[in-house]
């Protein structure tokens, strides 16, 4: 191979992956946006064309994730999840520890026979459910599921995309292919030692690690007052808004039908006007609704009609829930995330040790460890529970499973499956059709399909792709690794896949693992011939190393499981930098061992 010399471009490159590592670890903005900047930079700079840019929101491993998380949502509604989780929670007795380590060691397998991801997105449900019920935090159970995801994919040639390229890329240089199971003795020692590593050092390794359980943090405050239904008169005095009626009353506006309307507004804002003829929906103490019915002279029907169904127990509740560490609401108010108008769910009060506070909730900035007393329907609080913003302290009523849907979502599920591995179909076109095939059948509704899908993960990926066609484009990679190798000078064999097993891990964590083994196979053969070690291993090395992803969220599991979990860029670095070394130690051993 000639030299490469450093060009601009590649100094621009160097720029760009240094500032995306700096915004990741000082998280200066949040994930998404760093992936946004860099799908910006990159044309404006003419490191890509700009159709390159944003190729990435239209790229195989985005589409899967997308139609993998519906196809997951699909599954949790039919209440197929929940029957994957019960013999979980069975053998392991409630006890986090066998929890984490009888779901990695499931996830790990499923990883040897689909992408990663995939198997990822499936357990994210399933995963959230275990945390809810058995009431640990989920930054426990996440971070060493996602990593076992990503290990088990070490265990079949087919566990991920670069061992699947693996036999095409040595194939022209002459050396023999690998069979299906080849790397399975290496992959299980990797899965074993990355479980092994979590249940020794997780609370130490882990965010939250020492987390007090929910119920520690949960002091139930009654809730007072009753539901009654109100029409509006055809005269008021003044003009009455939901804020009035909350400040000077103490009654909140639970829902409202428009004078002449049928579509009812539940959780409206609290700007919201009443005219004459408005039917509305109240929570109120006796005493506060009387003075109300005084000052304006609002017509209370003898019990609820319009609004009987909506507020029946079987869809309406009121749930308190406590604010978690490192929440996206912790510092925040509810006003700046749009809580109402996002969830449609009616803060009720909120609060801090033993004082409420219940007017102007949407102002207050909220801290770690405050009480939100919320009304609003059981399907509004699944959603909310699944952002992982809060702790509950009452339980959420389940979903009833879909009515005979769950044959139809596993039927897809297979067909999926066997689009992929059976036909050769690619992954997202394969999990696309599952996914329309739920839709269409009606296992799970299109907007729930929007909402199953998170949008943070998707930009996140979207907009690191063309940073790593740059590395490539440009051959920054080949010149970092060719300057890496030139340092090194003369290399034992075992040296040798040392070598390429940290080359390996570092460019995966900016250029995507297809791309980094792409670059180093050639490489690392080369080199292996050059040192006399075996060229085979030193391919089968980079295409195991190109797993060891996990100190940077840029992986696609590390990225879906980053929002879940309420995970920041440094506690990837914290738990995933031991484990990167004991995977190369591990990886090493074994084939040196073994080969």
């Amino acid at each position: 191979m000639a030299p490469l010399s450093l060009t601009t471009d590649m100094i621009l490159v160097l720029a760009l992956i240094g500032l995306a590592v700096l915004l990741f670890i000082t998280e200066w903005v949040r994930v998404d946006l760093v992936g946004i900047l860099m799908m910006v930079l990159t044309p404006f700079l003419g490191l890509v064309e700009p159709a390159e840019a944003f190729a990435g929101l239209s790229s195989n491993a985005v589409v899967s994730i997308i139609a993998v998380m519906i196809i997951g949502a699909g599954l949790n509604r039919t209440g197929l999840v929940g029957l994957l989780v019960k013999p979980v929670i069975n053998l392991s007795h409630g006890k986090p520890k066998r929890i984490m380590a009888l779901v990695s060691a499931t996830v790990a397998g499923i990883s040897s026979i689909m992408q990663n991801i995939g198997a990822a997105a499936l357990f994210l449900p399933a995963v959230q459910r275990i945390s809810r019920n058995q009431m640990i935090p989920i930054s426990r159970l996440l971070m060493p599921i996602g990593f076992a995801a990503i290990l088990g994919g070490t265990t079949t040639l087919v566990g991920s995309s670069p061992l699947i390229l693996l036999n095409d890329l040595i194939k022209p240089l002459g050396l023999e292919p690998f069979g299906l199971f080849s790397v399975t003795p290496v992959g299980v020692c990797l899965v074993l030692a990355g479980i092994a590593y979590f249940l020794a050092l997780g609370p130490w390794v882990l965010p939250q690690g020492q987390m007090p359980p929910a119920e520690q943090l949960c002091h139930l405050h009654p809730q007072e007052g009753q539901h009654f239904e109100a029409v509006v008169p055809e005269e008021l005095p003044q003009s009455l808004t939901a804020e009035v009626m909350l400040r000077r009353y103490g009654v909140h506006l639970l829902g409202l039908i428009k004078s002449g309307g049928h579509e009812k507004i539940l959780a409206p804002d609290g700007r919201s006007v009443l005219y004459p003829g408005d039917v509305v929906a109240l929570l109120a103490r006796r005493e506060g609704l009387e003075t109300l019915v005084r000052d304006f002279g609002l017509e209370v029907k003898p019990g609820l009609e319009v609004f009987a169904e909506d507020l029946s127990p079987q869809l309406w509740g009121a749930v308190e829930a406590v604010v978690a560490h490192r929440s996206e609401l912790e510092g925040k108010t509810l006003g700046q995330v749009h809580f109402v108008s996002k969830f449609h769910l009616n803060p009720l009060a909120v609060f801090r040790g033993d004082k409420p506070r219940e007017v102007r909730l949407e102002a207050m900035e909220l801290r770690a460890g405050d009480s939100l007393l919320m009304e609003g329907p059981w399907s509004r609080f699944r959603i909310l529970a699944e952002k992982g913003w809060l702790i509950f302290c009452t339980p959420v009523r389940e979903e009833p499973p879909a009515s005979g849907k769950a044959a139809v979502a596993g039927a897809w599920l297979a067909v999926s499956l066997i689009l992929i591995l059976g036909f050769k179909v690619q992954l997202g076109l394969g999990l696309l059709t599952g996914a329309l095939g739920m839709l269409v059948c009606r296992v799970i509704r299109v907007d729930e399909a929007y909402q199953a899908v998170d949008w943070r993960t998707i930009f996140l990926l979207a907009g690191l792709m063309p940073l790593g066609l740059a590395t490539l484009k440009t051959n920054t990679a080949a010149w970092v690794a060719q300057q890496t190798l030139a340092a090194l000078g003369d290399l034992s064999p075992l040296a040798v896949l040392a070598v390429v097993g940290v080359l390996s891990t570092v460019f995966t964590l900016v250029v995507s693992n297809v791309g980094a083994v792409v670059l180093l196979v050639p490489i690392a053969v080369e080199l292996a011939i050059k040192a006399g070690a075996d060229p085979r291993l030193a391919a089968l090395a980079v295409g195991l190393a190109t797993s060891n992803s996990f100190i940077l969220p840029t992986h696609q599991v590390n990225a879906l499981y980053m929002g879940p979990g309420r995970y920041h860029s440094t506690d990837f670095l914290k738990a995933g930098l031991p484990l990167s070394v004991l995977f190369l130690v591990v990886m090493l051993g074994v084939l040196y061992v073994l080969y």
